[in-house]
């Protein structure tokens, strides 16, 4: 039964700890998980305390979608603990920011 699951055309699994990390800004780190055919994609990003994104962070082509997995997140307005759902439409922005640091799951379904 599992290697029927398995074997179905585009089922993906990565484990974290094996995606290749990509710094964005210092303290502040990118491990792609998935890319779709039609451009979506699934990221984990790491915050270290303390770090701050540079500049507005705009949400284009699409919307972005971030589920807080530990730590705290701050859009620029608000903190968001661990266990927070967050969506932002196309066209929107924050200024991702943590006192804490954090790790969130961030989702593109639009790319």
């Amino acid at each position: 039964m599992h290697s029927e699951i398995l074997n179905q055309p585009g089922y993906t699994s990565v484990a974290v700890t094996e995606v290749p990390v990509r710094e964005l800004f210092p303290g502040i780190r990118l491990r792609p998980l998935w890319t779709g055919p039609s451009g979506a994609h699934a990221n984990v990003l790491e915050m270290d305390p303390g770090t701050s994104w540079p500049r507005r962070d705009y949400h284009e082509p699409g919307p972005e979608e971030v589920y807080v997995v530990a730590g705290t997140f701050n859009d620029g307005a608000r903190d968001y603990p661990a266990g927070t759902f967050l969506h932002a439409p196309a066209g929107s922005w924050h200024v991702p920011a943590t006192a804490t640091g954090c790790t969130l799951f961030v989702f593109y379904p639009e790319g």
